[in-house]
């Protein structure tokens, strides 16, 4: 029978149905009664039957264990449909399989561009930038306080002329880029903007999404410039620029990522992230954007951790939130302001330098927790990241694990699977009760900035990784070569990729080059306007590209925009 093939029922038969149904769940409850009496006192095996939440895991989930009161079509539904449960298109992967990202990024924009290449070249459909730390706080490789760390963590970027190098022979049109960069993201967009601007692209022409979520900076990751408020103020700026010039490009992506990372459980992951979500949502309508043009364009980030059910039931809820605050607290008419779009990866956590090869494995299983619970982009950790940045064939392998899963498991075959599992929606509804709980808790406080000045999401977040350390070194969780299954030596013999120690004098040349060569002038003229700019309240983004146009440097433009905005210090919370 199709699937729009229907019954037509009568009253009398719908009645006549539920008595039957109140009467199965009553045999059941019985048939639950007998078995835990028979069963109930069999002993179970030692070991710690809780998700990585501390959500109780029942030893057997039956229809008893549906929320009461929620319909099929109110909880779960169809997909492509409110309220997106089970995923944010029709037909999901049997349309489009997801974007499968590497993220990358290591030494020069020259050598990055090579991986880059190298990557497209063996499957790779998206690219996701990695910068070094100094990029991440907004200093040049030249800076006195990037002494060591250029190209060490990732690619140093400090001017146009690095962007576009590191996109070289890569058409900006046709390849999704993903910029994983906060604190200083509103100018390493304008650098993207221009560099694709120099390939002769337009920005209604990019696709792609840089992270730019300040909040999760904040509550767990640090990697800050300036104060929350002119922070959020130059993210509004991005959306309101983005909604008209840029309408296929993701001004942000809102990071559930590094919180988890952190040591957040799963659902303060989905919670705190949401939240930040919320009021993002809220800053743009007090700008006087409008919902159902500006949300469309958000995105999500999400984790995922080796608790495969609870993982996968951590999407589904988080869809579910999502559409129903868009359309019943903000007022959103669009169906896509109610579809929240996510990229996922892999737990970096969660990798272990001991037996680094488990690391394949770990991997797998939490991609395909990613790909069950419907995620729109993936990247898969590499096996030595716990050691260093990955070598080419370690990243070879973490690309093949996601296309084994696409092209060989028929996990892409059908939509949401695992639908109508009595545990993983039991553990949804579960997961989506605790994220109100942790909701009404913030707004009690005042909201996330309040939240954020008063430290309480970095006590949640602590208390919950000394839980989960503790709950390791006493072996409660096991790890599998860290606290169980040991060999005789834990020697790790694995190739490492090593970053040149040359990499920070070049790069040191190369800004010395940059301003040799540029207009002084103008230099000084456009980061005039864009002090004027952050005084008077306009949109900084025109002025940042202009920045970039004359040459200026990452550096030079943040500490103009500092002049005004300031920087931002934490204060002491432990």
């Amino acid at each position: 029978m199709s699937i729009l093939e229907r019954d037509v029922t009568t009253p009398d038969e719908l009645r006549d149905r539920v008595r039957q149904q109140e009467a199965e769940l009553e045999r059941l409850k019985e048939q639950l009664r007998l078995w835990e009496e028979e069963f109930g006192a069999t002993p179970t095996r030692d070991a710690l039957f809780s998700t990585s939440s501390g959500i109780e895991v029942a030893p057997l989930y039956t229809p008893a264990d549906r929320t009461a009161g929620r319909e099929y079509t109110e909880a779960i539904g169809v997909p492509g449909q409110y309220p997106f449960t089970r995923g944010p298109y029709a037909t999901m992967y049997r349309t489009r399989l997801w974007t499968m990202r590497q993220f990358s990024g290591f030494a020069t924009a020259e050598e990055t561009n090579r991986r880059y290449k190298y990557l497209l070249e063996h499957g790779t459909t998206g690219l996701s930038v990695a910068f070094d730390f100094p990029t991440l706080m907004g200093y040049d490789s030249d800076h006195p306080r990037s002494l060591g760390e250029v190209g060490v963590c990732g690619v140093a970027i400090s001017s146009l002329a690095d962007m576009e190098t590191l996109f070289e022979g890569i058409p900006l049109d046709r390849v999704s880029v993903s910029m994983t960069i906060n604190g200083p993201a509103i100018i390493l967009f304008c650098f993207y903007v221009v560099a694709a601007e120099r390939q002769g692209i337009g920005p209604e022409q990019l696709r792609g999404t840089v992270q730019n979520d300040i909040l999760k900076e904040y509550q767990a990751q640090h990697a800050w410039v300036f104060p929350p408020e002119p922070a959020l103020r130059c993210i509004v700026d991005m959306f309101e620029w983005c909604t008209e010039h840029a309408p296929s490009y993701n001004p942000i992506s809102i990071s559930g990522y590094h919180i988890r990372e952190a040591g957040a459980t799963a659902a303060q992951e989905l919670a705190f992230t949401l939240r930040n979500g919320f009021e993002y949502v809220e800053r743009g309508i007090a700008r006087g954007l409008d919902v159902d043009t500006f949300v469309p364009r958000l995105s999500f980030f999400f984790d995922v951790h080796n608790d495969f059910f609870e993982e996968i039931a951590k999407f589904r809820a988080a869809r579910r939130i999502w559409a129903r605050f868009m359309r019943e607290e903000y007022g959103a008419t669009n169906p896509d302001a109610w579809r929240l779009r996510t990229h996922a990866q892999t737990a970096g956590v969660s990798l272990t330098a001991q037996q680094p090869e488990n690391n394949i494995v770990r991997v797998a299983y939490q991609a395909m927790a990613a790909v069950l619970g419907g995620t729109q982009s993936l990247h898969t950790n590499s096996m030595d990241e716990t050691l260093a940045l990955p070598t080419e064939k370690s990243v070879r392998i973490a690309l093949r694990t996601q296309q084994i899963l696409a092209h060989e498991s028929g996990v892409a075959n059908t939509i949401d699977p695992l639908a109508g599992s009595y545990y993983v929606e039991s553990l949804t509804d579960r997961l989506e009760a605790e994220a109100l709980e942790l909701f009404q808790r913030i707004d009690d406080l005042g909201g996330v900035v309040r939240g954020i000045e008063t430290g309480f999401f970095q006590r949640e977040i602590a208390e919950s990784a000394r839980r989960q350390q503790a709950e390791v070194e006493s072996s409660q969780r096991l790890v599998v070569g860290v606290n169980k299954f040991l060999e005789g030596s834990e020697e790790v013999e694995i190739d490492t990729l090593k970053i040149d120690a040359s990499v920070e004098e070049r790069q040191r040349r190369r800004i010395a080059e940059l301003r040799e060569a540029r207009n002084d002038s103008e230099v000084a003229r456009t980061l005039d306007e864009l002090d004027t700019s952050c005084r008077e309240g306009t949109n900084v983004v025109p002025c940042i590209l202009d920045c970039a146009r004359a040459r200026c440097t990452l550096y030079e433009i943040r500490h103009a925009m500092e002049k005004t905005f300031g920087s931002y210090k934490e204060p002491v919370f432990f």
